[in-house]
């Protein structure tokens, strides 16, 4: 399996360098190498230059890939011209040649998979994707971090959660995402709301709707949760029977020492982004959150990043450390070296819990950031998150290893 890995990287690549040379730099003969020798015999040098020559009339000149999805060895690389924005198709086969392609309308990856499923008294709108041909009986359900999260997870142009899915999807895991309640009813959040409104009910909820659907009785469920969606598993546990957790960047520390701890570095690195004295006024919320004089009726504006007495209220009563001792299942626990959200500080306490039990793996990242994606810069900062970026390979290898093992 480490093969498709490098495989999935290379078609990603070759494909990217492919459009660059034959719609940006129009060097048709590096394009045309990238071709399989006997796809050549069919589509000669001249008419490579032709079909490009002529989407551009079309079309305009090419102005950037927008978004990649694939299929097995197919990517479509949705991409814009000046007129008008459409999928390049490319097919690759075992050798990273390309045997394949076209120019076709965008396909709609999210809108053919739609899947709604009721919670409570709303629906959830989400993308299912469950592998047929070489289907693992393993379904995966996303968990997000904070604040209103689209199903993807899309911070900038990443989105991690998809990254996932797609590549579980191409190895046999079948999974379930969707857009967080806050994302798509911001109004039905209040200020009575918790992170059970916010979070849990859905994942419950969620799970649930696969667990009594009898098309899915012989599928293992596997939780993956992010960040904020991460730290809730041990409470989400106590509510549900799965089969494993994941927890990808998950603090085992209260939320109100994170936040401080955040203002302090992007004070520290970015003084115009957050300053000295929203330091020392999140600390004396923070301070006030935890004396005695907190109570429920205690306003908003007191407390912490704006939110409620009663979602802090349930927050302090939380002690995930203690909880997760119930847990009986296999779970895993990743964490990137640059992230600066949620530190090796949480990764280790979740470690020390857990000494020599086999059923607990742990793995670290010292070059990824909070998205598992590559971080070079020395210093990791809130920008890290405006350039597009994808899930680590090691990662989604990794992923997909605990899933199936």
């Amino acid at each position: 399996m480490h093969i498709h890995v490098l495989s999935y990287s290379q078609n990603d690549k070759n494909g990217k360098e492919f459009i660059n040379l034959s719609l940006v730099k129009k060097e048709y003969n590096s394009a045309y190498s990238y071709f399989d020798k006997e796809v050549q015999t069919q589509i000669t040098l001249p008419v490579l230059q032709q079909t490009i020559e002529l989407i551009e009339e079309q079309l305009g000149q090419f102005k950037k890939i927008i978004e990649i999805n694939h299929q097995k060895s197919t990517f479509f690389f949705y991409s814009e011209f000046e007129k008008a924005k459409l999928d390049i198709q490319i097919t690759f086969n075992n050798e990273n040649k390309i045997v394949g392609f076209y120019f076709i309308p965008h396909k709609d990856f999210e809108n053919n998979n739609s899947l709604n499923i009721k919670s409570d008294s709303l629906e959830l709108k989400g993308t299912f994707l469950q592998s047929i041909e070489n289907d693992q009986k393993k379904l995966v359900i996303f968990v997000h971090g904070s604040g209103p999260q689209d199903r993807n997870e899309t911070i900038g142009e990443n989105k991690p959660f998809k990254d996932i899915a797609e590549y579980l999807y191409n190895n046999g895991i079948s999974s379930y995402r969707y857009d967080k309640r806050t994302y798509s009813y911001p109004e039905l959040f209040t200020d009575k709301s918790t992170v059970e409104e916010e979070t849990i009910n859905d994942v419950v909820n969620v799970t649930n709707y696969f667990k009594s659907n009898e098309k899915f009785k012989d599928y293992q469920i596997i939780i993956l949760g992010h960040s904020l969606g991460a730290y809730l598993i041990p409470q989400i546990a106590k509510k549900i029977k799965i089969s494993k957790y994941i927890f990808l960047a998950g603090n085992s520390r209260p939320l109100q020492d994170l936040i401080i701890e955040q203002f302090e570095y992007i004070n520290k690195i970015e003084p115009s982004k957050i300053s000295a004295q929203e330091v020392k006024n999140i600390k004396r919320q923070v301070d006030f959150l935890n004396s005695n004089k907190f109570n429920l009726n205690t306003k908003k504006t007191e407390l912490p990043l704006g939110l409620s007495a009663y979602y802090w209220k349930y927050l302090l009563d939380y002690k995930p450390l203690e909880d997760i001792k119930s847990i009986q299942v296999p779970m895993l626990f990743m964490q990137g070296g640059k992230d600066y959200q949620v530190t090796q500080i949480d990764f280790n306490l979740w470690k020390k819990k857990f000494k020599n039990n086999k059923k607990i793996i742990f793995k670290f990242y010292p070059t990824l950031n909070h998205l598992f994606i590559e971080n070079t810069e020395k210093i990791p900062s809130p920008k890290d998150y405006e350039k597009k970026g994808n899930i680590n390979e090691n990662v989604l290898k990794d992923l997909k290893d605990f899933i199936l093992n």
